[in-house]
């Protein structure tokens, strides 16, 4: 008979320094599958899944799967909701001979901090030692003791942007085929060292500091050595303890070369702390610097409001610092704000409007500003994704209005939503690349949303639950110091865990 696969998870990125709490309507405007739905995914992760499977004569047995927009923690009765309706799903799945979980590794819930640990506990507690459990996760995971525990196989994502999604399903699987076929006998080594910083420098295409230690790590495993090696550069916006970047090394059986490899690793990423951690510029220096560039368009890159690390995407600093600086040049500005939302719709097209926009959502880091344009589009804010984690999933801006403030063109939204090529702006017709300024909100992607029209780029230092510096941010759960709040920090060695060895049948 064929091997029976459980597939199903809880994938969200969650931040501990918004107010903002992810609700159900958060999962629901992305994804939210079961049964028959779930079972047709053909893209992202899951689809790398469900194809490697089914090429090997397994049968998947469909679970329960959700996935929101990056955001702050999951609301209590959310999360039960979430992981009751997967537990329920996989006791009505019967006997399965293993179980596959699409997870981000940075999920945290009010009543879970550690949502992907505690998820993966629960169901290692109701299938028991006998069954394997292999799970995905983005590069950006904190990986816990209880994940690791928990768990047989981690495989981590290996692109930053994130292009592998659909391959990274395909590793998955592989890897749960290999363990019910005898041919992987799991264990894994987690090596990590006290680093925490944004994912500004943390592309994955040489050069890099990030990718020099993800280029390393795959020449090792090509060698064949070791199953899979896993660079992680830590989601930073989580208030937890024990903290940091690192890798994870699967191996078949060598626990000893296993952990041996993960800290020679750990130690080249510590290594290039410093050249991670990014410069940045006021929202005013860099424009001015910026009009002194020759032709457009210029991306300010406000990644402190970045709604895929789990920003409202509410904040006003660099449009207040555009309206002063540069008013008679052209210039794009995303703001989430759903009461002016709302007010534009109601206004009407081409009608004059005056609006009080921004940080009402998450109003800690600033003040509203008062705006007075004229309504030019009007969109329900849908539109689809094209490739990444999303790949041909709809997104969900909700009601979404322009707002020109002479040449300045506000995109005022409903709903925050992930930034991954130009897929908002593209629904609204706007002509981005004939601008001055563009204001990008997410610290990694525009550089290929904006691949061969960007004249210049400045990481901006504004006020948000997700800056490019992390001393900006109050951490009360680290235990020890950590770079760069401590720049002259000195450690010993990297901190290893190791997974739990389970036998399975063959």
């Amino acid at each position: 008979m064929p091997a029976r696969i459980a597939v199903g998870g809880i994938f969200i990125e969650s931040n501990h320094f918004t107010a903002q709490l992810a609700d159900r309507a958060a999962f629901e405007r992305s994804e939210w599958l079961s049964g028959g739905a779930l079972l047709a995914k053909d893209t992202g992760v899951l689809g790398g899944m469900f194809s490697v499977l089914i090429a090997n004569d397994c049968e998947p047995v469909p679970l329960f799967y959700a996935s929101a927009c990056p955001s702050g923690v999951v609301q209590a009765e959310v999360y039960d909701e979430l992981k009751n309706e997967l537990l329920r799903t996989l006791a009505d799945a019967g006997e399965v001979d293993g179980v596959l979980l699409c997870l981000h590794g940075a999920g945290a819930a009010a009543n879970a901090p550690d949502l992907e640990g505690d998820l993966a506990s629960a169901v290692r507690e109701q299938m028991g030692e006998g069954v394997p459990i292999v799970g995905t996760l983005d590069l950006h995971a904190h990986i816990t003791e209880a994940l690791l525990a928990s768990t047989d196989a981690l495989l981590a994502w290996e692109t930053y942007p994130h292009v592998d999604a659909f391959e990274t399903g395909e590793r998955g699987a592989r890897a749960m085929v290999d363990i019910l076929t005898g041919r992987l006998k799991p264990v894994m080594s987690l090596a990590m060292v006290p680093v925490l910083v944004s994912a500004i420098h943390g592309q994955t295409k040489t050069p890099g500091p990030f990718a020099d230690v993800m280029q390393e790590a795959k020449r090792l495993e090509a060698s064949g050595a070791l199953y899979s090696i896993n660079p992680i550069l830590v989601h930073p916006y989580l208030n937890l303890p024990e903290m940091g970047g690192g890798v994870l090394v699967v191996a078949n059986e060598a626990e000893a070369e296993a952990t041996v490899v993960a800290k020679r690793l750990a130690k080249r990423y510590w290594e290039h702390r410093h050249a991670l951690q990014p410069a940045t510029l006021e929202p005013s220096e860099a424009i001015k610097s910026g009009l002194q560039v020759e032709g457009g368009p210029v991306l300010l890159v406000e990644t402190a409001d970045c709604c895929g690390g789990g920003a409202t995407g509410d904040s006003v600093h660099t449009l207040k610092a555009l309206l002063a600086e540069a008013p008679d040049q052209a210039a794009v500005v995303p703001v989430v704000d759903p009461e002016a939302a709302r007010a534009a719709s109601a206004a009407g097209l081409g009608q004059a409007v005056r609006l009080e926009l921004g940080h009402r959502l998450d109003p800690k880091w600033g003040e509203p500003i008062t705006v007075v344009g004229t309504v030019t589009q009007l969109s329900d804010g849908a539109f689809t994704y094209r490739g990444g984690i999303w790949d041909g999933r709809e997104g969900r801006m909700g009601p979404t209005a322009v707002v020109a403030v002479g040449p300045i063109q506000i995109v005022i939204s409903t709903n925050a939503t992930y930034d991954w090529m130009t897929e908002q702006f593209d629904l609204l017709k706007l002509d981005y690349a004939g601008c001055k300024f563009v204001v990008v909100k997410n610290p990694m992607n525009y550089q290929q949303a904006y691949a061969g029209v960007i004249k210049a780029a400045f990481v901006l230092d504004t006020p948000g639950p997700t800056p490019a510096n992390t001393n900006a941010l109050p951490f009360t759960e680290m235990v020890g110091d950590w770079f760069p709040a401590y720049p002259s920090l000195a450690i010993d060695e990297p901190v290893v865990q190791v997974s739990t060895r389970r036998e399975f049948g063959v």
